[in-house]
């Protein structure tokens, strides 16, 4: 039996109605007593991946918090809805060792659900199923939160005080809904774009999203896209509609994940630039490694394997450099900001880019600022 099989032997949550039973689950021995569709996809799902380490990050606490168990343990989830009888909200810790079952998503309390309240307060309504992956593929940060933190503090005077503060992980439906929901950092007096709809027939998660294994749908992106040659997954990276050239680099051909990637690693160069001349200490990212910027003792631009430790992070934060670093990470942690709503997070980079280049030597000459 797999891992995944040992785990989950002896206790398959159902929902039936209102009620949970708990069925007994088959040794390899026994013929099983009912038969649970999409076992096989959901079990290849990240959602399933008992090993990986957002299901595995508190084991040595001997729990998951609260704020945390919402959505990295079935437990947690459904105490979160409400779907186990009590009041909706986080209300405690979860246990270690669970991942996201099929009773997170498939419960009386998430049938019923049509709305999801973001970070920066705002609710969504008439999300329909989405409602469900966006609770939590929403981030945690918003502009609102930012503001708030940074509240007081001068524009370009470090502060031990201030930390990285980060929107999180897979914040698609931040990214999707844009300036309805202020995932990313929004300057004030600027306009952003609201939500992204691909097209009448591909508005919601599931008609991108297989299910079950959460995987994009290529094949049907195929049949739209056919003078890209779309193959396989990283094909859709050469995918277009506007004939804007955002970065500046003259290219029209190349794909809107490109014109991203191009500027992102210029925000990253802006970042770097405007921490060495301003804050008055070099800086280096590393997305793997909390609290993912370090400072860069070497001065190589790259944080190093001895800098990526949690002592060394970076701590010269001024409110205009952690502003500009939030967005960065904001875009780097949604690997489909392309095709979730690529001129909101060009908006974002390119107003980060002209904020800071107002004290370090940053060149936004070229750069094209999508309309709203």
């Amino acid at each position: 039996m797999s891992s995944l099989h040992r785990y989950l032997t002896g206790i398959a949550v159902l929902a039936l109605g209102a009620a949970m039973v708990l069925v007994s689950w088959p040794t390899e021995a026994q013929s099983p007593p009912l038969e649970i569709p999409f076992v096989k996809e959901w079990a290849a799902s990240p959602h399933a991946q008992i090993t990986g380490e957002p299901f595995n990050h508190w084991n040595e606490e001997g729990e998951v918090p609260a704020a945390c168990a919402r959505c990295h343990t079935t437990p947690g989830f459904l105490d979160y809805i409400g779907a186990d009888g009590t009041e909706p909200g986080s209300d405690g810790p979860a246990p270690v060792g669970t991942v996201i079952t099929c009773i997170a998503c498939h419960n009386k309390v998430t049938m019923a659900m049509t709305s999801v309240t973001f970070p920066s307060g705002v609710t969504v309504e008439n999300a329909g199923d989405d409602s469900r992956c966006m609770t939590c593929h929403q981030g945690r940060e918003s502009t609102d939160s930012v503001n708030k933190k940074l509240a007081g503090k001068a524009i370009d005077t470090p502060d031990p005080k201030i930390g990285f503060i980060n929107i999180h992980y897979r914040a698609a439906g931040a990214t999707r809904y844009g300036n309805q929901v202020r995932g990313g950092y929004q300057y004030a007096g600027k306009d952003y774009k609201g939500f992204y709809t691909h097209d009448k027939d591909y508005a919601r998660c599931a008609d991108c999203h297989e299910q079950h294994t959460v995987k994009v749908k290529v094949a049907e992106c195929k049949s739209c896209h056919k003078k890209e040659g779309i193959k396989v997954k990283k094909d859709l990276q050469k995918i277009r509609k506007s004939k804007v050239d955002f970065d500046g680099n003259g290219n029209l051909k190349e794909g809107i994940y490109h014109e991203i990637d191009t500027m992102h690693k210029a925000l990253l160069g802006a970042i770097q630039a405007y921490a060495d001349k301003v804050a008055g200490g070099k800086i280096a990212y590393d997305g793997h490694k909390y609290p993912y910027f370090f400072n860069d003792k070497n001065g190589n631009g790259k944080a190093d394997r001895p800098e990526a430790i949690f002592p060394n992070q970076y701590r010269k934060w001024t409110p205009r450099l952690l502003r500009a670093a939030y967005n960065y990470q904001f875009v780097a942690k949604d690997p489909g900001v392309y095709a979730h709503n690529p001129e909101y997070v060009i908006q974002l980079m390119h107003d980060s880019l002209a904020d800071l280049s107002t004290k370090a030597p940053v060149d936004i000459s070229k750069l094209v600022r999508p309309k709203p």
